[in-house]
């Protein structure tokens, strides 16, 4: 252990800390480090006891996890942090305030709780079609994100290897990659059934969530009976899960994990049989249509039925993989090259006329706004869907993309000025910056008064690096892995411009020095990520909870550590009845 690190100061006495917390009248006075802790601690022994098979052990440990402050402490905070705290529920409430987020905080309690029904709301997906969206209250979701701190654990134990969505630690990249390494091999599987769920989330059976999930029955069963409200209507539920619901994407996860183990137990005598899935979207690879169609397709479609579930016979469907096929917004297909086939994997065509429409709409409303103020606006568009797929073969389009954008900007241009020529337009809204001439710059006046440049981003300036696919077993809630979570942290802090942070951290609280062997250390050295207190205990990834050491001080330690790991083992075909 590298013993350079300062252990976090704990609490003395635990009983006194636990009443001191119950008795907390400032929101910003709670002990969140202490929070974490006592959460992380009981996450970790309810995964282990699901590993172990023990569900009694796990029930009891998520009422003493559900029943206890700090969690419902996280609860409330994970709930004031995300974006839909400024959404309400049917009630229209919406909680501001340090002392409302301490009163909602003391009335999370269990005996007498009565969730309020769902406002349910519409909005546009492909097709002209609308998804339905429900909306629980702000005390319904702070409960949902009580009971999820409990659920994850066992569903991230039990859940298939490939499975991506909705997981933490995971993406859609990661299920990229596997596609990738699935089928880019010689002798590889060639045909592959693309599969996707109909309305996964509304028709999940309700008898099936109440009988397999491991969660409180009496607290899951007025979630999924609350009903909805529509034009001032109460509607009843009596199927499904509803969406953006904070609990409903683990419910559906541990619904539909079982698919990659039933089709490794029934299909044993073929080759090439393989499962990726991302929430409800999937592909199953084998080397023979028939196969695909005649028995792996019936097999799922008899798995879904026992869950209330169905396939979209519009979305499904078996393909060949030299007519390509599209997948999470990536179009996977081999190529003739040289005689052979090669995998290559790329940007969609229905994801870039997306991505262009949503360009368009941002230009045709900006007709009054500044320079600055459309430039501010696209941004972080243009670095959301470059990063999305700066992992796959995107440099062409990254260029082509970066030309259209410009002719589009070019046409906003000439529209504000009719009687400008094009030298004038150029000059006006064009610099020449890094060596690149006209780039799309304005500059945007500051509240101090001050002038500040703001310049289109390049996607074709953004560098190609490859995914590097999560281990299949790894799941944060086992501390045999936080180092390796560290590991994947720093590679991802490298990747993507983090240097300014780092470079700060090292010189402010290091003095430039590695804290492991007190030699000097620099950004431009080999460097990792080590938190002082692990994850698995809580740790954060803050700069007080934070050491960046050389990669071989990290090695040599992780080498004398891993000497003394047991093997993990993960339980396949999901959690039996509870």
């Amino acid at each position: 252990m590298i013993t350079t690190h300062k252990k976090p100061e704990s609490p003395v006495n635990k009983k006194s800390v636990n009443a001191a917390l119950r008795s907390v009248n400032d929101w910003n006075s709670i002990p969140w480090d202490y929070c974490c802790t006592i959460v992380k601690k009981l996450q970790l022994r309810i995964a282990k006891a699901t590993q172990l098979r023990k569900f009694r052990k796990v029930k009891t440990l998520q009422w003493i996890l559900t029943h206890s402050f700090s969690a419902k402490v996280i609860a409330v905070r994970k709930v004031m942090q995300n974006k839909g705290s400024k959404t309400p529920g049917v009630d229209g409430i919406i909680i501001k305030t340090p002392e409302e987020k301490l009163a909602l905080l003391k009335n999370m309690k269990r005996r007498a709780y009565q969730p309020s029904p769902l406002r349910r709301i519409y909005i546009p997906k492909a097709g002209n079609k609308l998804r339905p969206i429900s909306i629980p209250t702000i005390a319904d979701k702070c409960h949902q994100a009580l009971h999820s701190l409990a659920l994850v654990p066992v569903s991230e134990v039990t859940a298939d290897l490939n499975s991506y969505g909705f997981r933490p630690q995971r993406c859609c990249a990661d299920a990229i990659e596997q596609t990738f390494n699935v089928l880019a091999k010689r002798n590889a599987p060639q045909w592959i059934l693309e599969g996707d769920i109909k309305g996964c989330f509304d028709h999940i059976s309700h008898q099936w969530m109440s009988s397999n999930i491991c969660t409180d029955k009496l607290v899951l069963s007025k979630w999924l009976k609350a009903g909805f409200i529509e034009t001032g209507k109460l509607f009843p539920t009596t199927e499904g899960t509803p969406q953006g619901g904070i609990i409903s994407p683990v419910m559906c996860n541990m619904t539909l994990d079982g698919i990659a183990h039933m089709l490794k137990e029934n299909f044993k005598k073929y080759r090439g049989i393989n499962f990726i899935r991302y929430a409800d979207d999937f592909i199953v690879t084998g080397h023979s249509k028939e196969i695909l169609e005649k028995e792996i397709k019936p097999a799922i479609t008899d798995f879904l039925k026992q869950r209330g579930l169905e396939l979209s016979q519009e979305k499904t469907r078996v393909t060949h993989i030299e007519e390509g096929f599209d997948f999470l917004g990536q179009n996977v297909r081999k190529y003739p090259s040289q005689g052979k086939f090669k995998l290559l994997i790329k940007p969609s065509q229905k994801n870039i006329h997306s991505f262009l429409e949503s360009i368009r709409k941002v230009i045709r409303k900006a007709r009054s706004i500044t320079q600055a103020g459309l430039i501010k606006e696209l941004n972080p568009k243009i670095s959301g869907w470059a990063n999305f797929h700066r992992s796959v073969v995107s440099k062409e389009i990254f260029s082509k993309m970066d030309k259209e954008i410009w002719q589009l900007l070019f046409r906003w241009a000439r529209r504000r000025h009719p009687k400008k020529n094009t030298a004038w337009i150029l000059h006006k809204y064009y610099k020449c910056i890094g060596g690149v001439n006209h780039r799309f710059s304005g500059f945007e006046i500051l509240k101090d008064g001050t002038p500040k440049q703001r310049t289109l981003l390049l996607m074709a300036h953004k560098p190609i690096r490859r995914h590097i696919k999560i281990l299949q077993p790894a799941h944060p809630y086992d501390d045999q892995y936080d180092e390796y979570f560290e590991k994947r942290t720093s590679d991802k802090w490298k990747n993507n411009s983090y240097w300014q942070m780092v470079n700060s951290m090292i010189n402010s609280f290091q003095e430039a020095k590695c804290p492991c062997c007190s030699r000097e250390l620099n950004i431009a050295s080999n460097w990792c990520i080590s938190l002082k207190k692990k994850a698995s205990k809580g740790g954060e990834y803050k700069s007080d909870n934070i050491d960046i050491i050389h990669s071989k001080c990290y090695d040599e330690w992780q080498k004398k550590r891993t000497a003394f790991v047991k093997p993990v083992t993960n339980i396949k075909g999901g959690l039996k009845r509870a």
